[in-house]
C-alpha cells in the first residue's frame, strides 16, 4: 500500500470515513482488476498532492463486501466521495487524471 493511502475494511470504515474530519475518497478495487490497477498510480500521486485536505483510502472488494454492498458498487473500480459521512459523487470505472483533479477540488 502507497504512503499515504489507508486501507481500510468493513471494522474500520466507521471510524475512518464516516467520522472523518476531513472528506473522504475511497477507491473501491481489486487485485484482479486491470483498469484497478491503471488508475492506482494516479490515486497514489494525488494523495501526495492532496493528502493534507482529504483523506485517501482504498477498499478490497473481496475481502470487504459488506461496504461496497452497503453503497451499491457493482462494478470496479469505483471512487466515492464522502464529506461528513455523506456520498457527495461517486465515479465507476477509470477517469482521467485532469477530470479526477476536478472532481477532488470541487469536494474541497
Amino acid at each position: 500500500m502507497s504512503e499515504g493511502i489507508l486501507e481500510i475494511n468493513d471494522s474500520s470504515f466507521e471510524t475512518e470515513v464516516l467520522q472523518a474530519e476531513k472528506p473522504v475518497l475511497i477507491d473501491f478495487w481489486a487485485p484482479w482488476c486491470g483498469p484497478c490497477r491503471a488508475i492506482a498510480p494516479i490515486i497514489e500521486e494525488l494523495a501526495g498532492t492532496y493528502g493534507d485536505k482529504i483523506k485517501f483510502t482504498k477498499c478490497n472488494v473481496d475481502d470487504n463486501p459488506v461496504i461496497p454492498g452497503k453503497y451499491g458498487i457493482k462494478a470496479i473500480p469505483t471512487l466515492i466521495f464522502f464529506k461528513q459521512g455523506d456520498v457527495v459523487d461517486q465515479i465507476t470505472g477509470m477517469i482521467a487524471k485532469p477530470k479526477l483533479i476536478e472532481k477532488i477540488d470541487n469536494l474541497l
